[in-house]
């Protein structure tokens, strides 16, 4: 993480407690169950990784992504190694996030909404993505009553250590659901309430 867009430093976080969101404890309201199983936005993975990390830095007073984190994610985005989510409106870029998949662990890195829900939205998807593809670790970083309402929790250091390491080791896929195909919100959920039912 850098302290600012303008800090060109970079530095390793490991906080006392991790938040992670198990994938078979998501939590969807019905009211964003409803907004995904509308299809009323265009879902795109892999699309365009400038904007969504553009999307993610752009925020004012809270951005963590400087020059060098973009131009490092940009290279492993080209090596396959990171993933978007993307959320469009017609062709406006509305909302996303973006993430590092090792083995069967996904590092979410940062996410953005323009719009009521596009955010969650996109977590939803990725989320749903995570769980076909086999992972076991979604990694948040920290957790945040955003991410606390859609079932992100808290860990010790030592018990995310221990799930990471099973976890890298592991294998997984993440393009196990179509990539750049709209993917049918409707067997987002399914696939999200199957796992919780598990």
């Amino acid at each position: 993480m850098a302290e600012s867009a303008d800090d060109p430093s970079l530095h390793w976080v490991e906080p006392r407690f991790r938040g992670i969101i198990p994938l078979d404890g998501l939590k969807i309201s019905k009211s964003l169950a409803r907004s995904i199983r509308s299809n009323r936005f265009d879902i795109r993975v892999d699309h365009n990784f400038s904007a969504t990390i553009g999307g993610c830095a752009s925020r004012p007073g809270e951005t963590w992504i400087n020059d060098r984190i973009t131009s490092l994610f940009g290279e492993l985005f080209e090596r396959g190694n990171v993933h978007t989510i993307e959320i469009y409106a017609g062709e406006a870029l509305v909302g996303g996030i973006y993430g590092l998949s090792i083995g069967a662990a996904f590092f979410g890195e940062s996410m953005f909404h323009r719009v009521t829900d596009a955010s969650k939205i996109a977590l939803m998807h990725l989320s749903a993505r995570l769980i076909a593809g086999g992972y076991k670790l979604f990694d948040t970083q920290f957790l945040t009553p955003h991410l606390a309402s859609l079932g992100g929790i808290e860990i010790t250091r030592d018990a995310y250590q221990e799930q990471l390491v099973n976890a890298v080791m592991g294998r997984a896929d993440f393009s196990t659901l179509p990539l750049h195909i709209h993917q049918d919100g409707c067997e987002i959920v399914r696939l999200i309430a199957t796992a919780a039912s598990e």
